[in-house]
């Protein structure tokens, strides 16, 4: 029997995986957090002002709940080397194999994505205010970094997997946004 390729989204992979899971399950990882902990300089920001989205850090003793989904056994390859083109295209995250606890009561491996704290562009530890000053004024190849946060917020609350540290960060950005505080150089 082939094993079954799934992939754990935790962040756009979740609202904008790239291919159709022909399964999808809400999950939970032990020993990692979710944070806005990555300067994006292609995707949501540029090199001369990146922006910050979402990666996995290790993180004993805390989980994060994001969605498994599994991929069709003729996409395996396929979906494979499009989420390596897109995932590590500054390699700062490393592609992991983790066990995941499906809502369901499965156990399944899974792909994922973690960050690499050794990288460059690596920023956890951000305070919450510098968070949304970054992701408000942020835009870069796949359009404004507050979009991102905005869609992962709304995508995790849909699916019944509300992050209150999320929220108050988007709440801030939208402030900032309707404001124009905090932009410029």
């Amino acid at each position: 029997m082939t094993q079954q390729m799934w992939v754990f989204g935790y962040g756009s992979l979740m609202w904008d995986p790239g291919f159709v899971p022909v399964e999808s399950v809400k999950a939970r990882l032990d020993g990692y957090s979710r944070s806005f902990c990555l300067l994006s300089t292609h995707y949501r920001g540029t090199e001369e002002v990146p922006g910050l989205v979402l990666g996995l850090d290790e993180a004993p003793g805390s989980h994060c709940q994001g969605l498994a989904m599994r991929v069709a056994e003729d996409e395996a390859t396929k979906v494979a080397a499009y989420l390596r083109a897109r995932e590590l295209i500054t390699h700062a995250y490393r592609e992991t194999h983790v066990p995941l606890q499906l809502e369901d009561g499965r156990e399944v491996q899974a792909v994922t994505y973690v960050m690499r704290p050794d990288h460059d562009q690596y920023a956890g530890g951000l305070c919450v205010r510098e968070q949304a000053r970054i992701i408000a004024r942020a835009h870069g190849g796949r359009g404004p970094n507050a979009e991102y946060l905005f869609n992962t917020t709304q995508h995790l609350t849909q699916i019944g997997l509300p992050d209150a540290m999320l929220e108050d960060l988007a709440a801030d950005v939208r402030r900032l946004i309707a404001g124009n505080h905090g932009f410029g150089n």
